[in-house]
């Protein structure tokens, strides 16, 4: 028996299916070793850098399982995923199982099919500890800000706040963008907006020898002089010009760019693009069973394999006909900075599986998702598309028009992508004839600020400046939104008032981190350990010691803008003092008796009205310890009634009639009622507290195969898939799977 070591129990499943009862496939479920959480786990000393990577509780399980197939094997293949994460994934797998790493085969490969495992199976290598090193020295430099920058700045700032090498540079970059936009003046312009017979918009582009562009008229007074002058003008048809021009194909994706189009064309989040994308690449149903339906998604590279090429060609050729089809493939290059990730762009790993036959086997989500990959590629590889563009001049004595039009006379790669571009055709005139103006006006405008970045448009920027690499992107967003520096409104990213707080201080004190370059020039320098050109422990001492010298400063050098200002004023609710405190929001007055007291007021900003609470809605209802009024109150988990008498009285009830499931308690057998509490809702038996089971889904009558346990399953969604989970061990197993 040989065994196969992957990261997901998706792929595990997917592979096991292809490669039959010859072998074992197991999942690490991701790192099997990492650096401790509760403390810094970097040893540093004469003897250079060492970390102190250890198995955490909740992956000892996990590695016992993988460590009993081990012994049972007669080869063990690392196939963790072919990045520098998963080539140290595989690292830390063999040391925790007690193996040479270097002596284990190390396969990669690209799509999950069984062409492409067969394939990796028999050209097996070594891992590489090059790439190791290159994620190591990541991890540490990661470890490194994160640990001793955060406490800096929850100790002057705020408690709970974090800072990160990539983390910090992109809040940076956000709010570059919010200082440009306050910093905006608005000007004035005025545009002429005419139309000539026939119905021809037209853009006026020279008045009185001089020409005409968006800005040029500041005023009202110049604008009704030049339309007076216009309206008394005899207009004739000048030049007419007409020219082709193409519109060329794109490439297919890369991590960026699918995040990007999902984003503006599906309004998906780069963290749900991602989830999706996994799902696809690890295995779906198909026609012919389970299989990985794109490449692998976290790439930087626009290659595409020659045997691709040649399919997909032959495609448009059979599918489109011969005028679709280039004379010779099309060969896409990656400019942006430091493509070093991986091997192929994203692309379908079977084009007979198409979107319309997809439709039948893939939810909602996915086959969006894939048809946008699935067309892309295909359209990569086709024509581009032609237009035919008319220009045609109407000339007055002091003001000149121009009126555009086009036409699309071959379609190309739009065949398979469509397009929302509806020709615009001038009616046929001649030159030297006389036209009138049908309709003209004159409108006041004001330049408009930078629009603030979308998460599309924030990775397009953080791809151009080098910072970060694919896998990246979107966990960097989500970890900014967690840290709550950053709100997403009407899909534009929106600072907020901590966030300048943080930024300012690392600006003046820790200028390297927030600098885009320097994190681009780190990228760079990752990418040359990756390929043997630095030593890894150089680079991060580099970094330390000077890096330490400054955290070492701030501790005594930096003000604290930490907020409790005394006001002399006493809480209305409990009599204890107010002060004026500091949040994420920016300052806000609160009761010093702080839990128990949560009274809050708003700040108000000059010439900022106050905001009028709400109505306490009082119920019929008295308060069952107390005998005072209950009232209305919204929570995390809907509206409930509370004491009128609270801080005194603290009784609440819901207002929702207690749910009953039809299921018993896996345990005693009694009853199971739908909870809620300051952690979310949960499914607990009646017997509470003698009876402590509680799930947060609700059991079903199935129960978990894994030895030994035999615990209730309960139905749930799981990285976009149906599963069944395990109440008691946690076990998972795909819906489809059960029934």
């Amino acid at each position: 028996m040989d065994l196969i070591i992957v990261e997901s129990p998706a792929k595990a499943k997917t592979i096991k299916n292809f490669l039959g009862k010859g072998y074992e496939v197991i999942a690490s479920k991701g790192h099997v070793r990492d650096l401790p959480k509760s403390k810094f786990g970097i040893k540093i000393d004469e003897n250079g850098i060492t970390p102190e990577y250890s198995i955490s509780k909740e992956n000892k399980s996990k590695v016992k399982d993988i460590l009993t197939l081990a012994k049972k094997a007669d080869t063990i293949y690392i196939a963790t995923d072919e990045d520098r994460e998963g080539e140290a994934i595989g690292w830390h797998i063999a040391h925790a199982i007690k193996k040479d790493p270097e002596s284990l085969p190390r396969i990669v490969f690209h799509e999950i099919t069984k062409t492409a495992i067969n394939k990796a199976l028999e050209e097996a290598k070594s891992i590489d500890m090059k790439m190791v090193n290159a994620q190591q020295t990541r991890r540490l430099l990661d470890r490194m800000v994160g640990y001793k920058l955060s406490p800096l700045l929850s100790s002057k700032i705020q408690k709970g706040l974090s800072g990160g090498r990539v983390q910090s540079s992109t809040l940076k970059i956000i709010i570059d963008k919010e200082r440009e936009i306050k910093a905006f003046i608005p000007v004035e312009y005025w545009s002429i907006d005419t139309i000539f017979k026939k119905d021809i918009d037209s853009t006026l582009v020279k008045f009185d020898e001089q020409k005409m562009d968006k800005l040029s008229i500041t005023n009202k007074k110049d604008a009704d002089h030049i339309m007076a002058t216009i309206e008394k003008e005899k207009f004739t048809i000048g030049a007419i010009e007409t020219k082709n021009r193409k519109t060329s194909t794109q490439p297919p994706f890369m991590t960026s760019t699918l995040q990007q189009s999902a984003s503006s064309r599906l309004s998906m989040t780069p963290k749900k693009t991602m989830m999706v994308a996994q799902s696809l690449y690890e295995g779906v149903k198909t026609p012919n069973g389970v299989s990985g339906v794109i490449t692998y998604m976290r790439t930087d590279s626009l290659n595409i394999a020659k045997e691709a090429i040649e399919a997909v060609r032959e495609k448009i050729s059979n599918e489109f006909g011969e005028k679709y089809l280039p004379k010779k493939e099309k060969v896409y290059t990656k400019t942006a900075k430091g493509a070093q990730e991986a091997h192929e762009a994203i692309r379908p790993t079977m084009l007979e599986f198409t979107p319309a036959i997809a439709e039948k086997f893939l939810k909602s989500d996915e086959i969006r998702l894939y048809r946008l990959i699935y067309n892309r590629f295909v359209a990569s590889q086709m024509m581009d598309a032609q237009f035919e563009l008319q220009n045609i001049i109407f000339k007055g004595q002091k003001s000149e028009f121009k009126a555009s039009g086009r036409k699309l006379v071959f379609d190309g790669f739009y065949k398979i992508m469509g397009t929302d571009d509806k020709d615009k055709l001038l009616p046929t005139l001649k030159e030297g004839d006389n036209i009138d103006i049908q309709n003209i006006k004159n409108e006041q405008h004001f330049t408009e600020p930078p629009a603030r970045y979308s998460e599309a448009s924030l990775i397009k920027k953080l791809e151009a400046e080098g910072i970060g690499r694919p896998s990246t992107y979107a966990p960097t967003i989500s970890t900014l939104q967690a840290r709550m520096y950053i709100e997403i409104e009407k899909r534009q990213i929106v600072p907020t008032k901590i966030a300048f707080t943080v930024t300012e201080m690392l600006e003046e004190h820790f200028s390297d981190i927030v600098d885009a370059s320097f994190t681009a020039n780190m990228e760079e320098t990752l990418d040359e350990i990756a390929e043997g050109k630095h030593e890894w422990e150089k680079v991060l001492l580099e970094f330390y010691e000077p890096f330490m010298e400054k955290i070492a400063k701030g501790k005594t050098d930096i003000k604290s803008l930490k907020l409790a200002k005394p006001l002399g004023r006493e809480c209305p609710e409990c009599g204890e003092e107010l002060l004026l405190r500091g949040g994420r929001y920016g300052n806000f007055i609160a009761c010093s008796g702080f839990p128990k007291c949560k009274y809050t007021e708003q700040v108000l900003e000059e010439g900022e009205e106050p905001k009028e609470k709400a109505p306490v809605e009082v119920s019929d209802e008295k308060c069952e310890k107390c005998g005072s009024d209950m009232i209305v109150k919204m929570g995390r988990n809907g509206k409930f009634l509370a004491c009128s008498g609270y801080p005194k009285c603290k009784t609440t009830k819901s207002l929702e009639a207690v749910k009953e499931s039809k299921i018993p308690c896996p345990e005693c057998g009694g009853k199971l009622m739908f909870r809620t509490s300051k952690r979310g809702a949960f499914w607990g038996c009646e017997h509470y507290p003698k009876c402590k089971f509680i799930s947060k889904f609700e059991p079903t009558e199935e129960k978990c195969e894994e030895k030994d346990c035999g615990g209730a399953l309960a139905r749930r969604t799981y990285r976009n898939k149906e599963v069944y989970e395990c109440t008691k061990c946690k076990n998972r197993t795909p819906f489809e799977e059960k029934e």
